[in-house]
């Protein structure tokens, strides 16, 4: 094992967040890039950072890489490659590795969970891939990480990834992929805080469990450090153990809905393929939403949509997918990072469809570089 972090799957059990009373502002200071018209009332903000300095660093190293001899199995989380979230960004890690470094589709073999499925499904999907020759195996969500545990000790010659897992005392030939979700929900959070004009903001979980409060609490701390009086408001599809929180469109409208209802005006999810149920809820309403996991606007299965996104959080599973890949061909596992986080650009916010004007990406670059120097720590859980 390369590092160790910890993604438990119990429940915690969770309220909405922060009933503090929003703050309205003058609408013509300068402190709010929002853009609305003279007479929107938007979040009283602290004064505007100093404005940025440095570079990140990228997590890939440039050398010329050999994939052509790899036969890669892919095992996807439910709502699988189409989901337009986090299984669209592990395909498209493959996809560079196609593209880009010789691997050949025909030697790839994708499949994918489904709803409600037990343990026994998943030790039957990563068994086929292994047995099939599959190396290396790359299985996409925590509720893989006890299944991979157990077939990496029947197959020590094959290499195994698990994204978003992590395990004690597990085989040596599995590889932990975990990502800094919270430092680029601090960010998103920013930009909401900037764009909201009702200074109450949503937030939307697919499932609760400590992975997803991770998204949840650097929102809060993002949207808190620029607006201190801003109203937070959150909502869990469904609780540990019921993984359909994720591929619950419907649900995920709802959810959204009685948010927009308390007042949101900016509505975050980390809900999966339930997304595109609150973008629904967002257009429905004519309020702003943030996206997740991949740049959603630029998403063919939530096109009707694209209007409402201003952003998406970018976690960067296609980034740490084609490493981890590139990693195995070159036989350098030890050179990956040890978290996918800002400092490698393996999380980050997305601009695309013109919504993020110079002014507020001069706010959020700023508070970026503040965390990648270690100035500023992103919680991990939520505040309440």
């Amino acid at each position: 094992m390369r590092f160790k972090r910890g993604v438990a799957v119990a429940a915690i059990a969770l309220t909405s967040v922060l009933s503090v009373v929003g703050c309205a502002k003058d609408s013509g200071s300068s402190d709010n890039p929002s853009g609305g018209d003279s007479n929107a009332a938007g979040c009283k903000t602290v004064d505007k950072p100093a404005a940025a300095s440095g570079e990140t660093t990228s997590s890939t190293s440039g050398a010329t890489v050999d994939g052509s001899a790899l036969k890669i199995g892919i095992a996807f989380d439910i709502g699988g490659r189409g989901d337009a979230s986090f299984n669209d960004s592990a395909a498209a890690g493959l996809d560079k590795a196609i593209s880009d470094i010789g691997v050949k589709k025909e030697n790839t073999k994708e499949l994918a969970a489904t709803d409600q499925e037990s343990e026994d499904s998943k030790l039957t999907r990563l068994r086929q891939l292994a047995t099939e020759g599959r190396n290396p195996i790359v299985s996409v969500g925590f509720a893989y990480t006890d299944a991979t545990v157990k077939i990496a000790g029947e197959f020590p010659n094959t290499q195994f990834a698990v994204v978003d897992g992590f395990a004690e005392n597990a085989p040596k030939n599995i590889t932990w992929l975990g990502f800094a979700e919270q430092e680029g929900s601090f960010l998103v959070g920013v930009i909401a805080a900037l764009k909201s004009k009702s200074c109450t903001i949503g937030f939307v979980g697919g499932v609760n469990v400590p992975l997803i409060q991770k998204f949840q609490a650097g929102f809060e701390q993002g949207v808190k450090t620029v607006a201190p009086d801003a109203k937070i408001v959150s909502k869990y599809i469904t609780e540990a153990g019921d993984l359909t929180g994720f591929a619950d469109p419907p649900k995920g409208q709802v959810a959204a809905k009685g948010l927009i209802d308390q007042g949101a005006d900016v509505v975050y999810h980390a809900a999966g393929a339930s997304g595109k149920g609150v973008f629904a809820a967002a257009k429905d309403a004519n309020v702003m939403a943030i996206g997740v996991d991949s740049d959603q606007y630029n998403q063919k299965t939530v096109a009707d949509y694209k209007d409402v996104i201003i952003t998406s959080m970018l976690k960067r599973v296609d980034v740490a997918v084609f490493d981890y890949i590139s990693a195995v061909a070159t036989n350098n596992l030890a050179g990956l990072p040890p978290v996918f986080d800002l400092k490698v650009d393996g999380v980050g916010y997305s601009t695309s469809g013109g919504k993020i004007d110079d002014e507020t990406k001069g706010w959020v670059e700023a508070y970026k570089q503040q965390i990648v120097e270690g100035k500023i720590k992103v919680e991990t859980t939520p505040s309440s």
